[in-house]
């Protein structure tokens, strides 16, 4: 999500409410972004990169704004990189992510499957920020998505669900809230702690086999809360504090995502280690 638009959450929020409300029902379906060097759909991978990356944005985001800066980044090292949009809600245009997450995951399976037909890949790797660090979880547990991904880097990912600073704990408070929230807007719902969706997901391990997972967190997190509550338990797991990489970056949610190049470098290095480069605070010149 672009900054700017942070400062218009709060109505951004009221307005896909009263929106999804009046919005008809609909099917949500996967797409390609308008792209700068990525969803080249002709790009065959390399054997320095043989795994194309899909890069699965936030809340709020879609396949363009949200990787403005690491698509370029992982084209210009070579990687085939594709983005989508999932989770649209009808008759609201640009925000997404905010349809039912298990849904949203069926919209990868699709995509994914269309990335691996085009460049001839027997896996991916992906890469997703926020709630796309997290719904791939789904995807790779529940609808086979573990026999075609090697890789999933979350950065920021709300793996367990969070308490936006404990503002979730004051919907019980409000009456209706939770209601309103879950029928108008399910994606936002299933990301609350201890929602129903995150109780599947997370029932019976964290992770399945045959897939490296790798978390990239940030202790500015404003959104994801605590911002452990995004690390994984399991084998094949990497949990990534960004300032014990490099204590200056004061990196928060949508930074990490959007324009901090030490968190790409650690997510490169995730893709292929190998040729893993120690990551520090001098990798933002890399």
């Amino acid at each position: 999500m672009l900054p700017w638009r942070r400062l218009l959450r709060p109505l951004a929020v009221l307005t896909l409410t009263a929106a999804a409300l009046v919005a008809p029902t609909g099917t949500a379906q996967a797409a390609s972004a308008p792209s700068s060097g990525w969803n080249n759909w002709s790009c065959k991978p390399s054997a320095a990169h043989p795994r194309p990356v899909v890069l699965v944005h936030g809340t709020f985001g879609n396949s363009w704004d949200n990787w403005l800066g690491l698509a370029p980044y992982l084209v210009h090292r070579g990687y085939c990189v594709y983005s989508l949009d999932y989770g649209q809600l009808p008759g609201v245009p640009f925000f997404n992510g905010l349809g039912p997450i298990d849904k949203s995951a069926e919209q990868l399976d699709v995509f994914v499957d269309r990335v691996l037909a085009a460049t001839g890949a027997s896996k991916t790797d992906i890469i997703g920020h926020s709630q796309g660090g997290m719904m791939p979880r789904y995807y790779l547990k529940f609808l086979g998505g573990a026999e075609k991904v090697n890789a999933l880097v979350g950065l920021a990912p709300d793996n367990h669900g969070t308490t936006l600073l404990g503002f979730t704990k004051l919907l019980p408070y409000f009456p209706g809230a939770e209601d309103l929230i879950s029928s108008a807007t399910p994606g936002l719902a299933d990301q609350i702690a201890g929602s129903a969706f995150l109780q599947k997901l997370n029932e019976g391990g964290d992770t399945v086999p045959g897939v490296k997972y790798t978390v990239i967190a940030t202790k500015y997190d404003e959104v994801v809360t605590p911002y452990r509550s995004g690390f994984l338990e399991g084998p094949n797991v990497r949990n990534v504090v960004l300032q014990d990489l490099c204590f200056l970056d004061l990196s928060e949610h949508v930074a990490i995502g959007l324009t901090d190049r030490i968190a790409w470098h650690e997510a490169v290095n995730a893709l292929d280690p190998a040729n893993a480069e120690r990551t520090t605070c001098a990798s933002v010149f890399d």
